[in-house]
């Protein structure tokens, strides 16, 4: 009986801990989601829904008439507006270790920009790239459009 315990107290633990490391992975959420916003996964393809999480390599696709209010965890918010398409290429914000990465890629549409901390305490780690060009942010508020 003393052993089963331990294996299932072991089993919880493995069970916690990978469910601590599975919300770790996400680097933003979704605050806001009208119209039709798909997300865009390598595990296959899934809709878009306010507090849904997001993750590094997530491609966002929003429909005609669509928009969606995406929150990172430093605070940066980003509005995806109507037939746009984002890529979350890199994010990191771990303050202990001085680590900070926002890096996305707007192939096509609009989306709206607002620093959060990264953009306060790291500027030179924060890029906005579009077919055209790489914006590099140094804290501020900005539309960008990629045709």
């Amino acid at each position: 009986m003393y052993r089963n315990n331990l294996a299932a107290l072991a089993a919880l633990l493995m069970l916690a801990g990978g469910t601590a490391v599975a919300n770790e992975a996400h680097v933003a959420l979704f605050k806001n989601v009208t119209g039709e916003v798909t997300v865009l996964r390598p595990a296959g393809n899934v809709a878009a829904t306010p507090g849904m999480t997001l993750q590094v390599a997530d491609r966002l696709v929003s429909g005609p008439g669509a928009s969606a209010g995406i929150m990172f965890k430093d605070g940066t918010a980003v509005t995806l507006g109507p037939a746009s398409e984002l890529e979350l290429r890199d994010y990191a914000f771990e303050p202990k270790d001085a680590r900070y990465d926002f890096d996305v890629y707007l192939a096509r549409g609009k989306a709206i920009y607002t620093s959060g901390k990264i953009g306060k305490l790291a500027p030179e780690a924060v890029k906005v790239g579009t077919p055209t060009a790489t914006v590099g942010v140094r804290g501020t508020r900005f539309i960008v459009e990629a045709q």
